[in-house]
């Protein structure tokens, strides 16, 4: 019997699911990986064979010398380099799939009360494309602050380095997020914090000319200069950092 190739449809649900779960958890009895490969008629084997050949792919896992599948289609790196040419629509585009194949996707729609017309397909679709990089990125961290180590996931965001209101590009895209807990992504919001582009955390100092306790200024202060933990996959890009270091850091007192 010849084998099945993969469409493209299955692919991009595969990179999908590939984004949200960490990297250590990609094998054939992750509950994700049976239940997908059940909507998409692949067994649970195949799936996550693929998945590892999706992690061949990864250059944030290449630099750790960490391997996936020694193998793959060149499909797969297509898929890759199309995810990375436009994040948000392929975020969206294979979260629709997954409403498709039995996933979660019209959720958000039916739960969330959005204006008609064009302004209520936007909505949508940010909406739909936060979801995807949370998950993305929170995954990359396997859900702990790559500052604090904190790992309770109702006290983490997934913070966006360049700005979601600044590059609409690169929203969906993991690679311009750290998982923070609420404190310090605040304080990364704002400029209070950043991580230079040698992954150490830099506080303002204009920390010290903000009335508020010593508690909350110490806590920030004690974290100044450590090293960020850094992500199984999807490393910051360089990039993104120097723009955060340069454009949202307040410097000064």
């Amino acid at each position: 019997m010849a084998r099945r190739g993969w469409t493209r449809e299955e692919l991009i649900v595969a990179f999908n699911l590939y984004c949200k779960i960490p990297f250590g958890r990609i094998h054939n009895r992750n509950p994700l990986i049976i239940e997908l490969a059940k909507a998409i008629g692949r067994s649970p084997s195949a799936l996550s064979w693929k998945l590892a050949n999706l992690a061949r792919l990864d250059p944030s896992l290449k630099k750790r010398n960490i391997s996936g599948a020694t193998h793959g289609a060149e499909a797969d790196r297509e898929i890759w380099d199309e995810f990375s040419r436009d994040w948000g629509k392929l975020a969206f585009e294979s979260e629709r799939l997954l409403s498709k194949f039995g996933g979660g996707f019209p959720s958000v729609a039916e739960t969330t009360s959005f204006p008609e017309g064009k302004t209520r397909i936007a909505m949508i679709r940010a909406r739909v494309n936060q979801g995807f990089f949370r998950a993305a990125v929170l995954a990359a961290y396997e859900s702990r602050c790559c500052i604090t180590g904190l790992s309770i996931p109702q006290l983490l965001n997934a913070s966006h380095i360049v700005p979601w209101s600044v590059d609409a590009k690169n929203r969906a895209n993991p690679r311009n997020g750290f998982c923070l807990n609420a404190i310090h992504d605040r304080a990364f919001d704002c400029g209070l914090l950043t991580v230079t582009p040698n992954f150490r955390v830099k506080i303002s100092p204009r920390i010290r000319s903000i009335k508020a306790d010593k508690a909350a200024q110490g806590f920030l202060e004690r974290y100044d200069g450590c090293s960020v933990r850094p992500p199984s996959r999807f490393i910051p890009e360089t990039n993104f950092l120097v723009y955060h270091n340069e454009k949202v850091f307040l410097r000064g007192e």
